[in-house]
């Protein structure tokens, strides 16, 4: 089966928008791996679209918190003023929605978590140490996971050794025998300093995984943030990145 692999969309809609349209016709079906909502402008139509699709999807802390299923005192300030604004904007039907999402799946020879096999719903998985740890938390060869909104691979090469290895974008690759866990980045809100989103394909039957990113109009999500009155912070960082 040909897969979509995406994760953290947060709301942005033309990021959204513009990695369906760079994959159209590659794949049958999406693996969302959490954060539909938060940060960005338009949550309703971005779970309308998602839901338009043959899809697995998994709630992520974001999504949590709009839900009162998360404490946000750790969240900052302007991601807790996301979190409100969008409490009051998400439709009944886009909360029913969210509330029925697991944050972890088992499908055949992947595991899929929002954050971490561990810690589904928090945890960031961005360097090899807390990656060897989570290793002893699934028993899959492959985990799928976001959150960290930063695309990257790590291997396990022997017991607690693992080597991390960043993406070369548009090249296939075989999946290795040896156990890994990866991320595919996030579309609405990457991290990694370069503002195209990302995300990834994968065929399961032939266990190859493409990495890929895709430019979009970040100035159309810019403009409806902030005739919201989103915090400036969170409307400027998405053209840098970060």
């Amino acid at each position: 089966m040909r897969v979509l692999v995406i994760s953290d969309i947060h709301a942005n809609l033309a990021a959204f928008k513009a990695v369906l349209d760079d994959s159209k016709g590659l794949w049958e079906k999406i693996w969302f791996l959490g954060d539909l909502i938060g940060y960005g402008p338009d949550p309703n139509e971005c779970t309308s679209l998602l839901r338009e699709f043959d899809h697995i999807a998994l709630s992520g802390n974001h999504d949590w918190a709009v839900l009162d299923k998360l404490d946000t005192s750790s969240f900052n300030a302007e991601a807790k003023s996301a979190i409100t604004w969008t409490r009051d904007t998400i439709t009944p039907e886009t909360r029913a929605y969210l509330d029925s999402l697991p944050s972890k799946l088992v499908l055949g020879q992947f595991t899929l978590a929002h954050a971490s096999p561990r810690q589904p719903v928090w945890e960031y998985i961005l360097d090899p140490y807390t990656a060897a740890i989570n290793f002893e938390f699934f028993d899959t060869p492959y985990c799928l996971v976001g959150h960290t909104h930063v695309p990257i691979w790590f291997e396990e090469t022997a017991v607690h050794s693992v080597i991390p290895y960043v993406p070369n974008y548009g090249k296939p690759t075989n999946l290795p025998e040896n156990r890994v866990i990866i991320n595919p980045g996030s579309i609405g809100q990457p991290r990694d300093s370069d503002h195209r989103a990302a995300y990834a394909l994968l065929d399961t039957d032939n266990l190859v995984w493409e990495y890929r990113r895709i430019a979009y109009d970040v100035s159309k999500t810019q403009e409806k943030m902030r005739a919201q009155n989103m915090p400036s912070r969170l409307v400027n960082r998405l053209e840098y990145g970060w």
